[in-house]
């Protein structure tokens, strides 16, 4: 895979090019081993051993824009004083000689959420998902002037799509990828519920973005680091609560109400009604996944089972 600065093969991943590369912010480095990470679709990232200073750093080399790297740096600065975020010890936004963007960050001891989770331990999930509402709380403290897509600074840029009712209409515009049975039943179920759509359009608050299991580093029983900021909007929180709870299931709860008693311990605000006004936002989401190119057979038929869960109020499928 070539990237427009120079001819850099981002997945090349051998010493002298990491060390390189590291060596832009920690100049005496000396790399003595690599661990790709087999997740993260659009960028590349590797946890990289040194020696002298003897230490563990994650390496993020940005393919999709760059960007996505001064954003998610300013990012991670602006919530740091609040939300756990990994500690950037060099960002190069604009590359390196003939390199890309990357960023270079102290790595965060821990397992994924999701790894958490798959361990089936009842007791530690719940007090992370109580530590995970915390940290999302502490996200939507901060707010911006208007809504819409986020850029370095951060800055607010333009919005999610132009116009009155922006959700229904970009909902609208997914859905010739949805099986025929389920076309006019989402249209006509988005649109009996623009007005509460365009409430939510219309926050201003710091959204994640893809608030979930992967993005989410626990140390023991609590989340210590929100990675992954590249899809950060400002917009409203139930867009990150609706993703947090996706698989959540009402006859077999994992997340709850651990997750939501935490948000509202770190002081976030929830509606009587939150939980179904959360899947609706999510609602979006989902449909929106389903316009990625080469997505997995696999992957369309979860995601239009989501859809279907949401339209008939009823718990998703197993997966």
């Amino acid at each position: 895979m070539q990237n427009s600065a120079g001819d850099f093969t981002i997945r090349d991943l051998r010493p002298p090019r990491v060390e390189r590369l590291v060596r832009a912010g920690l100049p005496r480095a000396r790399v003595v081993e690599i661990e790709p990470f087999s997740e993260g679709l659009r960028n590349t990232n590797c946890k990289v051993r040194l020696e002298a200073p003897a230490m563990w750093v994650v390496l993020r080399i940005y393919e999709h824009h760059p960007s996505l790297c001064q954003k998610e740096v300013d990012l991670m600065r602006l919530v740091g004083g609040a939300v756990p975020v990994p500690e950037v010890i060099h960002a190069a936004p604009g590359g390196f000689e003939d390199l890309p963007p990357f960023v270079v960050m102290r790595y965060v001891e821990g397992i994924t959420l999701r790894e958490l989770r798959r361990s089936g331990d009842a007791e530690a999930i719940a007090q992370a998902a109580r530590s995970a509402g915390e940290a999302l709380a502490a996200i939507g403290r901060a707010v911006f002037e208007k809504p819409g897509w986020l850029g370095p600074g951060p800055a607010v840029g333009a919005p999610l799509l132009e116009g009155a009712d922006p959700l229904p209409r970009f909902v609208d515009l997914c859905l010739p990828r949805l099986p025929a049975d389920l076309r006019r039943r989402t249209h006509d179920f988005v649109w009996s519920h623009a007005a509460e759509m365009a409430n939510m359009a219309a926050d201003t608050r710091l959204v994640h973005g893809d608030f979930n299991g992967r993005n989410l580093i626990v140390c023991r029983t609590s989340i210590a680091a929100v990675i992954d900021w590249e899809f950060a909007i400002s917009g409203s929180p139930l867009n990150d609560i609706g993703n947090f709870l996706r698989y959540e299931r009402a006859a077999r709860p994992r997340f709850e109400p651990h997750f939501s008693d935490g948000y509202a311990a770190g002081g976030g605000r929830l509606q009587y009604d939150w939980r179904r006004l959360a899947r609706l936002a999510d609602l979006v989401a989902v449909c929106e996944s389903l316009t990625h190119e080469h997505l997995p057979a696999d992957a369309a038929a979860e995601l239009v089972e989501l859809v279907r869960a949401t339209l008939w109020y009823c718990d998703p499928a197993e997966f």
